[in-house]
């Protein structure tokens, strides 16, 4: 019998609805494989945006639109997938059906995205790209909505919920660490690097079933530890009926309205800068693809530095607090460097530019820590404080709710991203261009774009975060209402 199965056979045969909730740690190990169909989208969607603009020659406009398409009718579907999700019932509990029907199309729709038909005319790969990308996030969503929502009802203490989201963080890592060694030292080494347009499809199959693999670890280890979940007892309603009483309700708690706009603005901000990534390493700062990569090592040691710090900071802060610090963190390094570039106040080029790009992501990664854990974790105690005040479980909806923020606005910063290619008139052939020099007024506009612009975008949203009101003490409260209120549900259960 594997180790999971010998684990998961011998946790309690039912947990109470009434118990406190904490898995043990081979439970949020296997669980966190999961983090991969996420964490591995987020790192290989890193390159969408460079490889139809500078490597296909794609109007900037047209991925811009093509991106925000897909991500905007996947926002619009994420509650769907949320509600359904909470719906469900079977004996694998609420949220693995889901999650296995999402791992193996989501890796296809994958390896799609990277691999468009030679020759296309530049409307049909324009389609292409649309579909693809649609079919990626929503079947990656199937599977994510469900996995998020399964790990805030695997513990409800306010510090072991936050331990579930660290073992997801740590996950998410490592993914980001493969990727990035088998992107810069596999596919795009040498000559060429990011511009060989050959590389692509290979790359886009391996990161398909790495993502499947990790989803498929996860579906098949916690099954058991899921089934045995407390489950509502309420019964399901028909999805289209339910769904849009259960948004409106979900509005109702300013907890979720402070966290859903403050994340929308967010990722306006992290959808800009990210889209412009690629072209500030390679046309302005010049740096060669394996020295991106030293880059990406720094910022992911900035989030393995920032993840274990957060139970510390938690431990004199709020978590509204730690989010905070870590949001102003990012602002920081997306601000500084960027201006004494414009400024020509500081201009190294390729390696030489490396130390100082590395060291500033890594600022950002730190931050980006204190939020990973953070973040979540509000989300899930603003889920709890919902069941408390209306009577119902509705974890899938708002992590649903995180989505649709980060999808619509994800693909509103990259839609301005495209556009403000194009005004810039940036050549569409210097993609093909190995060591292209670009006018320098244009390096400063892909330089204002990708950091200042960025930055003032995440300061609206620190500033709507700051009304949150769930502190330690209001979650001690929610949590002994909730015990109590599940403990009246089982009663009333056993007397009818």
């Amino acid at each position: 019998m594997a180790v999971a199965e010998q684990f998961t056979g011998a946790v309690a045969p039912e947990l109470s609805p009434a118990a406190e909730l904490k898995p043990p740690w081979v439970v949020k190990f296997l669980y966190s494989f999961g983090q991969t169909i996420e964490s591995g989208y987020i790192a290989v969607a890193a390159f969408v945006f460079f490889y139809y603009t500078a490597v296909l020659g794609l109007s900037g406009s047209l991925v811009g639109l093509a991106l925000a398409i897909s991500m905007g009718v996947d926002a619009f579907v994420d509650p769907l997938v949320g509600s359904l999700s909470d719906n469900v019932r079977s004996k694998f509990g609420r949220r693995l059906p889901l999650m296995v029907i999402g791992a193996p199309v989501m890796g296809l729709s994958l390896a799609l995205l990277f691999a468009p038909p030679a020759g296309l005319a530049a409307f049909v790969l324009f389609f292409w790209l649309t579909l693809s990308k649609l079919a990626l996030r929503g079947f990656a969503s199937m599977f994510n909505l469900p996995f998020f929502a399964l790990g805030a009802e695997m513990a409800d203490g306010y510090v072991e919920r936050s331990s579930v989201v660290a073992y997801r963080t740590v996950a998410g890592i490592f993914t980001g660490l493969v990727i990035t060694v088998l992107a810069y030292s596999v596919f795009f080494a040498g000559t060429g690097g990011l511009q060989k347009a050959a590389a692509y499809p290979a790359f886009g199959v391996t990161m398909g079933v790495l993502c499947f693999a990790g989803g498929a670890v996860c579906c098949l280890s916690v099954w058991r530890y899921a089934s045995r979940l407390p489950q509502p007892t309420t019964p399901p309603k028909p999805l289209f009926r339910a769904l849009l009483p259960e948004v409106a309700e979900v509005f109702r708690n300013s907890s979720f309205r402070t966290l859903f706009f403050s994340a929308l603005i967010a990722y306006v901000a992290a959808g800009l800068n990210a889209a412009f990534n690629n072209h500030a390493y390679v046309f302005v700062w010049q740096v060669k693809p394996q020295s991106i990569q030293l880059i990406t090592y720094g910022y992911l040691v900035g989030i393995a530095l920032g993840v274990p710090l957060t139970p510390v900071l938690l431990r004199f802060m709020e978590k509204r607090s730690a989010v905070i610090v870590g949001l102003a963190m990012v602002l920081l390094a997306w601000s500084v460097l960027p201006v004494l570039r414009v400024a020509r106040l500081f201009t190294p080029i390729g390696d030489a530019a490396v130390p100082w790009l590395a060291a500033n992501v890594a600022i950002a990664g730190v931050g980006i820590g204190f939020m990973a854990i953070a973040y979540p974790s509000m989300m899930a105690d603003a889920a709890d404080e919902h069941e408390v005040r209306f009577g119902h479980r509705r974890e899938g909806l708002y992590f649903s709710g995180l989505g649709f923020a980060s999808k619509a606005a994800t693909g509103l910063g990259q839609l301005v991203a495209g556009v403000a290619l194009d005004v810039m008139r940036f050549p569409k052939e210097a993609g093909k261009q190995v060591g292209v020099i670009l006018p320098e007024p244009l390096m400063d506009k892909i330089i204002i774009a990708w950091g200042p612009v960025a930055a003032a975008l995440g300061l609206v949203a620190l500033l709507l975060l700051i009304p949150y009101r769930i502190s330690r003490v209001r979650h001690e409260d929610i949590a002994t209402a909730l015990k109590a209120k599940r403990r009246l549900d089982v009663s009333e259960g056993r007397s009818s």
